[in-house]
């Protein structure tokens, strides 16, 4: 059998171990005779699957005692609404930067629930996705935030359609906002250490950096537990949740497993230190492939650039179908860029090994050489 590169912004690569101690346990999972996605989610074999699962999670991004750890389900944009019914008690209005696609989906989401603040806008932003090309300054983040009763500011810390991510620039206020930060990771979770105590809550879909789609990992603080309206769904509430171990309702148990030896893998590799160092050498690569070149173009300001998704244009668009089924023939696939944007895009999440990338650089360098 031979696997191809996988360059899909989601659901993504998985480890080549990941799968392959999977599909050994499909039938019969250490002994018991029968597959985890048979077990109850409520026997002995899988409460310790979970609960390790936990664990591992905690443990990679050192999530503080003052940090719940939840397991829920709905993805990111799920959590656009559900994060809402669970903060917005005693407030109507909550603040919003907008850099790109995802950010911008879950300000309008919000807007059911309470009036949306937009605080800090990339300027192009406001055109299309295609536009949102870096991370706007945040020295006037306080004024804009401060003594307005929000409930909470929001961010998308990696915009996997625009390839724009911060590094740092939200939480460097957070001591000093009068209100949580609120920040949808899902793309690059895992992938660099996080200081969690600055956050309210972090969520992300599973499907990119963690497992396969279907499960939400939701880090929120304590302190934020009973802020939920009275109209939240139970399943949804975050205290509910919590006070149930997140099993008030059946998990997505196999998901959940399939992330806990994504966590074993990762810990094996080094951790998110290991993942961090890796995500700069990956992205190094492709960048530089990018911009020494005539034929492709980053609209990402350098500064801005995404770790985890690169978008990347050919200064001939009629030449896009041709790159793409030269690439797929040399087992480089998904790498069609997002259809509200167009180009290309190349997703090197944690498990998409640098022999990837490596083999992803040397082709667009042959490609350019035999266009020229």
């Amino acid at each position: 059998m031979s696997r191809v590169w996988n360059f899909s912004a989601g659901p993504a690569a998985l480890p080549e171990s990941v799968l392959r101690r999977a599909a050994e346990e499909m039938l019969d999972w250490q002994g018991k005779g029968l597959s985890v996605m048979e077990m109850s989610h409520r026997s002995p074999e899988y409460t310790a699957i979970f609960e390790k699962t936990r664990s591992d999670f905690r443990t990679l991004l050192n999530v503080p005692d003052t940090h719940d750890v939840l397991f829920m389900q709905g993805g990111a944009v799920g959590m656009n609404a559900i994060v809402p019914l669970n903060l917005l008690q005693g407030f109507e209005q909550a603040a919003f930067v907008n850099t790109g696609a995802w950010s911008k989906k879950t300000s309008k989401e919000f807007s059911k629930y309470g009036l949306s603040r937009v605080v800090l806008d990339n300027a192009n932003a406001q055109a299309d996705a295609s536009s949102a090309c870096y991370v706007p300054e945040c020295v006037s983040l306080l004024e804009r935030v401060n003594g307005q009763q929000m409930a909470y500011l929001h961010y998308c810390d990696n915009e996997t359609i625009s390839g724009v991510e911060f590094t740092g620039q939200i939480e460097a206020f957070a001591d000093r906002l009068d209100c949580p930060i609120v920040a949808d990771m899902s793309s690059n979770i895992l992938s660099k250490p996080l200081d969690v105590a600055s956050y309210g809550v972090i969520y992300g879909g599973a499907q990119k950096n963690i497992g396969p789609a279907g499960v939400t990992i939701a880090i929120v603080d304590k302190a934020l537990l009973n802020r939920a309206l009275p109209i939240c769904p139970s399943a949804f509430t975050f205290a509910t949740v919590a006070e149930n171990g997140s099993m008030y309702n059946t998990p997505p148990t196999y998901s959940i497993y399939i992330a806990g030896l994504v966590f074993e893998w990762l810990m094996e590799q080094g951790g998110v230190a290991w993942a961090q160092a890796q995500a700069r050498i990956k992205a190094d690569l492709l960048y530089d492939t990018i911009d020494q070149s005539s034929l492709y173009n980053c609209p990402v300001r350098q500064q801005d650039r995404s770790r985890m998704n690169v978008p990347f244009t050919l200064a001939d668009e009629s030449l896009n179908s041709k790159f793409l089924a030269q690439a797929a023939q040399r087992g480089l696939v998904q790498l069609k860029g997002h259809k509200s944007v167009g180009g290309m895009r190349a997703s090197i999440y944690n498990a998409m090994p640098l022999e990837g990338v490596q083999a992803l650089a040397a082709f667009m360098r042959e490609f350019e050489k035999s266009e020229a």
